[in-house]
């Protein structure tokens, strides 16, 4: 199945001027898009390679943390951390 949206790089000074070319608001990405029934030409100002991709993933920052999670370092010396499944004092 093609892809319905079409990401779009609009800036926010910009933004009324994409809405009535008749651009959407994607609330959970944050982004503005052109619906699949929209004609493409007139959002080509504000289209990248980028958001033409239907999946665009990101590589992490550090590679190490993505497969590891992230280590962080108590300042109390008392400090018990634990998974919230049972705490360890119990």
């Amino acid at each position: 199945m093609p892809n319905s949206k079409t990401y779009l790089t609009v800036p926010y000074a910009e933004k009324d001027t994409a809405k009535a070319l008749g651009a959407k608001w994607d609330a959970a990405k944050k982004k503005w898009y052109a619906p699949a029934s929209a004609d493409l030409s007139d959002f080509s100002k504000w289209q990248t390679e980028a958001s033409s991709h239907s999946a665009k993933t990101k590589k992490p920052k550090n590679p190490a943390s993505a497969s590891t999670g992230t280590v962080t370092y108590a300042k109390d010396k008392e400090f018990i951390a634990y998974n919230g499944e049972q705490a360890p004092w119990l």
